[in-house]
């Protein structure tokens, strides 16, 4: 696949000092300003203690009976992983909501079988190039010889052997990274293919056709949820893959605070890949739309696709939690929506196809 802007962050991110030894992580594992964006160092939970054990203990009930749960009670599911998943619960929610607690069940021995063969020579070199560029500011990351790396090799190795079509692809490397974060190695595995053959069947793919197709669908409905931000993007020729490429391979690993990473994923795995498109309007929109930039301030503001692409850059920095999860919460993005809007860009690109054709023909024809 084509670089991307999560190589380039990445490389800028080489040369960042290894934290002092007295230096202390914070309570998601990174040192100094993670993740390159907000500074959560000395957070603190805006929960009290007695609502986080409220929230764990409906967890647990729930997982206990998760058959009940999801054929019964989803809506209980979603509005719960909307709260937000307690820290102490993520490892098994995470595994429950996306299947790989079920599929390590049926595949029982599957990852050491993988795991003991060579790879693909040419994956195996890609993948041990882009190890150190994974969160290195993060305590089981930073250095090469850490756990973190070389199980993130393990991982992937055992991905692109299992799924020769689609290989290594630089972007799954984040995503790996963050279940590795929350959960033995087996278990993240078993969950990343979960998420690559479900949830974003196609995106890793030679040839990026389906995050094409996504972006096209994005902007349809940009187009719906926030006009001014769709017009001043196409007047200025800033095309999808420009503004979502890394956003929607990366699950938003690399854009967003990193509590909001965490809120965002909750979500993910309970609602699929809507839950993508609404960070996105919500993100663009929040930026760019009428209600945030008047008409002549976005045109004097950003007059070339260069300070556009810039803003969008930046447009995840110093987010506050609570307020932008019930921002993507709010927006009313239904699943109709989705279905519409692809099936219009399904038959946009037949029509364009259609005529590609005739004007083929006639060409060999004169």
């Amino acid at each position: 696949m084509p670089a991307m802007d999560i190589e380039e962050q990445s490389e800028d991110l080489e040369g960042i000092e290894e934290p002092q030894e007295q230096e202390q992580p914070d309570k998601y594992g990174f040192f100094g300003s993670q993740h390159a964006t907000t500074d959560v160092r000395n957070l603190v939970s805006k929960l009290p203690p007695e609502v986080i054990r409220r929230r764990e203990l409906k967890w647990r009930h729930m997982l206990e009976n998760w058959d009940l749960f999801t054929s019964k009670k989803f809506s209980k599911v979603r509005d719960r992983c909307r709260k937000g998943i307690p820290s102490s619960m993520r490892m098994s929610a995470w595994q429950y909501l996306c299947g790989g607690q079920f599929r390590k069940e049926k595949r029982k021995g599957l990852f050491e079988q993988l795991d003991a063969q060579s790879g693909d020579p040419s994956h195996v070199e890609d993948i041990r190039k882009d190890l150190h560029r994974q969160f290195p500011q993060h305590e089981i990351f930073m250095k090469k010889e850490n756990l973190g790396q070389q199980e993130l090799f393990r991982l992937l190795k055992a991905y692109s052997i299992l799924r020769p079509e689609v290989g290594y692809c630089q972007a799954q490397a984040p995503v790996a990274s963050l279940l590795l974060m929350h959960m033995p190695t087996e278990d993240a595995f078993f969950s990343f293919v979960e998420i690559c053959d479900k949830y974003l069947n196609g995106y890793y793919s030679p040839g990026l056709e389906t995050i094409q197709l996504d972006g096209l669908i994005l902007f349809g409905l940009l187009r719906k949820f926030s006009p001014q931000a769709y017009h001043q993007l196409t007047k200025l020729e800033v095309g999808p893959m420009l503004v979502m490429t890394e956003w929607f391979l990366c699950v938003f690993t690399r854009t967003l605070p990193w509590p909001c990473v965490l809120r965002v994923f909750d979500m993910f795995l309970c609602e699929g890949i809507r839950v993508l498109f609404k960070v996105g309007v919500v993100l663009i929109d929040s930026t760019l739309g009428s209600h945030s930039i008047s008409k002549a301030e976005l045109r004097k503001r950003y007059p070339s696709a260069f300070e556009l692409l810039e803003c969008l850059k930046h447009a995840g920095d110093n987010l506050e939690e609570d307020a932008f999860i019930q921002q993507v919460v709010d927006l009313e993005l239904k699943r109709e929506d989705l279905v519409r809007e692809h099936e219009r860009q399904i038959a946009k690109k037949e029509k364009e196809e259609r005529e590609r054709q005739k004007k083929a023909l006639k060409a060999k024809r004169s």
